[in-house]
């Protein structure tokens, strides 16, 4: 290879286009490309997937809504009536004192906290939100999301998750289906990123919005930074790092640098034809211009009515900001980005996580949620497009069906909620079931990697023709479909 190319055929510098082309796009867009054409190294005899499905999808995008903190199911989507008939007692002391059961709870860790008089300081909170009942088939959904509520027939309620860490690292297990402290394994999104092939060459495939802990920042891992998320800004004017040109440049400044080098690529590609890298480089040096003009037109909003930003309640505060965000969500599913996950309320624990206050805390929150999601729902539909996409409503865990202090709630990991909506899923039904009390997943049960399955197999993929040679994945990592939810 002559030595003015800095990549190399066996072990290619991806970083290398940023600092000689000096577009200042990020090195995602190379990685994909390198990925995508088969330049990047890969074990002998295997090839990686070829970008189609397995079999015929019944969707072809992802809208992930991850909720950080730990929401509550029983004042959100699972009302438990007896928490506010046994409120201010303990668990002991009431008809359900056998969900506490040792045998129940032999994979569990419960600590019971004693007063002085060893009587247990745990008691049941009450509900801190009225229920109704919605839809045809009349699943209560709690009056903290009356906007979504009347959405209530188009989404299937999963009420038996669990997962098994206790702390925000639940964030990655929900995302990955593996125990942070197992190691650092694929995302779900990387997955589907790594599986399909694109839908739009102008856009990435795979877009993460909102604030991401450290230990929740990664996606691709063993699969390759290619498949990390796109970091995206609902800001026209600056929606990536690294997504304009360093020094001052006007459009056709830029754009007659970008054919100059076009041209001096393509006259060194004449003169080595058979370097596959080269060619690598070309494809993602276009890639990465024309990310960068396609972007800003799919978040400017000017062309959208007054009528579809009050329904996702940009014109208000309380939902400004993350209203901001599903449209541009369903302007980018409708260009053809295959994965969006959007983190709501990251920082710290996790703005969900109410330890304290939980009435406020929910409310305040279900309040900057509720219309941008419906919203969304409904925009979705009214196009013909929630046929093709997918939405999820997730969250790490549930909270405790007793307080913590006065008037709020602990993480809870043995039984909680989730929804999907769209792409194949069944509406207006509730499956799974938790016990009086909230406490356990008693009905369908399902870990965090059943919702997983459930996607990969509504967009055509079987996770097992996914593995990777020296990756082996346990059976537990590749979940089992939620058939009763899937039309």
């Amino acid at each position: 290879m002559h030595d003015l190319c800095s990549c190399n055929a066996h072990g290619l510098h991806r970083r290398a286009f940023l600092a000689d082309l000096g577009m200042g796009f990020t090195g995602l867009a190379l990685s994909a490309m390198l990925q995508r054409d088969g330049f990047a190294s890969t074990p002998s005899g295997w090839s990686p997937p070829d970008g189609r499905p397995h079999f015929t999808p019944r969707a072809k995008s992802v809208i992930w809504l991850f909720m950080n903190g730990g929401v509550s199911h029983m004042e959100t989507f699972d009302p438990k009536p007896m928490l506010t008939r046994y409120a201010g007692k303990t668990i002991a002391e009431t008809p359900y004192s056998d969900v506490q059961d040792p045998e129940r709870l032999r994979l569990a860790r419960v600590v019971v906290i004693n007063d002085a008089n060893g009587q247990q300081r745990n008691r049941i909170l009450p509900l801190q939100v009225p229920f109704r009942r919605y839809g045809r088939n009349g699943v209560e959904i709690s009056d903290w999301f009356p906007h979504l509520a009347t959405c209530a027939d188009d989404i299937a309620f999963i009420r038996s998750m669990y997962t098994t860490d206790d702390n925000h690292g639940a964030q990655t297990q929900f995302h990955s289906g593996r125990h942070m402290l197992d190691g650092e394994y694929p995302t779900l999104g990387a997955w589907v990123h790594y599986g399909l092939g694109t839908l739009n060459e102008n856009l990435p495939q795979f877009i993460s919005m909102g604030r991401r802990e450290y230990w929740n920042i990664r996606d691709g891992w063993y699969l390759g930074p290619a498949h990390d998320a796109v970091p995206l800004r609902v800001d026209p004017a600056n929606p990536l790092d690294y997504g304009r040109p360093e020094g001052d440049q006007t459009a056709e400044e830029q754009r007659i640098g970008f054919n100059l080098v076009g041209r001096l690529n393509r006259l060194r590609a004449v003169q080595y034809p058979d370097d596959p890298a080269l060619a690598a480089r070309i494809q993602a040096y276009e890639l990465a211009f024309r990310m960068q003009r396609s972007l800003p037109e799919v978040l400017n909003f000017n062309e959208e009515s007054e009528a579809t930003r009050r329904l996702y309640g940009i014109d208000r505060p309380e939902t400004r900001d993350f209203g901001m965000q599903l449209l541009a969500s369903r302007r980018l599913v409708e260009r053809g980005v295959r994965f969006i996950q959007i983190q709501h309320g990251a920082g710290g624990a996790g703005v969900w996580d109410a330890h304290g206050g939980l009435r406020a805390n929910h409310s305040r929150n279900c309040l900057a949620v509720d219309q941008p999601i419906a919203g969304l729902l409904k925009d979705l539909k009214r196009r013909g497009l929630l046929d093709e996409t997918i939405v999820v409503f997730a969250t790490e865990f549930g909270r405790t069906p007793g307080t913590q202090g006065s008037d709020g709630r602990d993480h809870h990991i043995y039984g909680f909620s989730v929804w999907m909506a769209g792409g194949g899923i069944r509406g207006g039904i509730v499956h799974g079931a938790t016990d009086e009390l909230g406490f356990h997943a008693v009905e369908h049960r399902h870990y965090v990697t059943d919702v997983h399955a459930t996607i990969l197999q509504l967009l055509g993929l079987d996770s097992r023709r996914l593995e990777v040679p020296g990756r082996r994945r346990l059976e537990i990592d590749h979940g089992r479909p939620i058939r009763e939810i899937i039309a």
